[in-house]
């Protein structure tokens, strides 16, 4: 299970009192004016209710990529080109991976320098990078897959995310949730203050956050071509929340 940081619930209770009367506020320490509601006055609450789903994670993002080092930047270019095709023709004809799930993340030419007291700062060659941006589906084998890419001259690879497509399938589950934990908060109050809940007045929604886990993806290198154990990665959990800040009548 990840961790992720919910926002703190906030509560209001106000009280009602004549026209023009006052409260004081709990969180301010100072006199607040009440007003009429039309004709009738409301006492109303206030709170903030969280909705929480775990969920397992239905595709991994991959950031796979080749770094190459030569004398000149052509010569850097060239090598590095000749190794991310392969890398790209290994993704879509071995691992049918579909031409959308594949795209270019980076892609630099850059001088690589040497300092020394005597001689200065010296341009000692040049270093080419090409990454791509992978989404893939089938978690059980994300392993297998990177170690195949670094033996296909993958010698960059960065964190993996993982994460749910379709977010909107939780939706429900998750509105539920944060719907029962207001109700929950309002009773609460209600019957702290000697009162009873009444109807819902209105409902906000906060954001609905999908987070992604990322993995640290530390490169092994392939010393034993025969080796039969492939890169551990567990997809693990991920989390879904929202929001909804409630007002309830109190009687």
């Amino acid at each position: 299970m990840k961790t992720w940081l919910k926002p703190a619930a906030s509560l209001l209770v106000a009280g009602t009192l004549i026209a023009g009367g006052i409260f004081v506020s709990g969180a301010l320490n100072a006199p607040v004016p009440v007003y009429a509601d039309g004709e009738m006055q409301k006492n109303v609450v206030t709170v903030v209710g969280s909705g929480e789903l775990s969920v397992k994670p239905d595709v991994a993002y991959l950031s796979i990529g080749v770094v190459t080092e030569a004398k000149t930047a052509k010569e850097a270019q060239s090598a590095n080109a000749t190794k991310v095709a392969a890398l790209t023709k290994l993704l879509k004809e071995t691992w049918k991976i579909a031409d959308k799930d594949i795209q270019t993340g980076q892609f630099y030419v850059q001088p690589n320098y040497t300092y020394s007291d005597k001689e200065g700062q010296q341009i000692k060659g040049y270093s080419a990078s090409h990454s791509l941006e992978v989404t893939y589906r089938d978690l059980s084998k994300v392993g297998q897959l990177l170690d195949a890419a670094s033996a296909a001259g993958a010698n960059r690879i960065n964190n993996i995310r993982f994460s749910t497509e379709n977010p909107d399938q939780y939706q429900d589950q998750v509105i539920q949730k944060a719907m029962n934990d207001a109700n929950k908060k309002a009773a609460s109050i209600a019957k702290a203050a000697n009162r009873q809940l009444g109807i819902v007045l209105s409902i906000s929604q906060g954001s609905t956050s999908t987070p992604i886990f990322t993995q640290n993806v530390k490169m092994m290198e392939m010393a034993a071509a025969d080796s039969a154990v492939s890169t551990p990665v567990e997809p693990g959990e991920i989390d879904l929340q929202t929001t909804l800040t409630v007002m309830y009548e109190l009687k």
